[in-house]
């Protein structure tokens, strides 16, 4: 299982709802978390096999700007 962290502009819940359908549908993501209480609003996402690209491409597509954090 890894973990992969990113710094989101995903900020509430509404927008938390609008990505849920589109990170459910990444089939090696196993849970995902958006902390929009922390100021960058970090998305921990866990999974196998996981697509650092695949994710952040799915992210900006629903409207979203989204960064990697090593």
């Amino acid at each position: 299982m890894e973990t992969l962290r990113f710094k989101t502009t995903i900020n509430c819940g509404g927008c938390v709802g609008a990505v849920t359908p589109i990170l459910k549908s990444i089939t090696s993501i196993k849970e995902w978390n958006v902390d929009i209480k922390n100021p960058s609003k970090i998305l921990t996402v866990t999974g196998e096999h996981l697509s650092p690209h695949e994710i952040q491409t799915a992210i900006v597509e629903a409207g979203y700007q989204i960064e990697a954090i090593s």
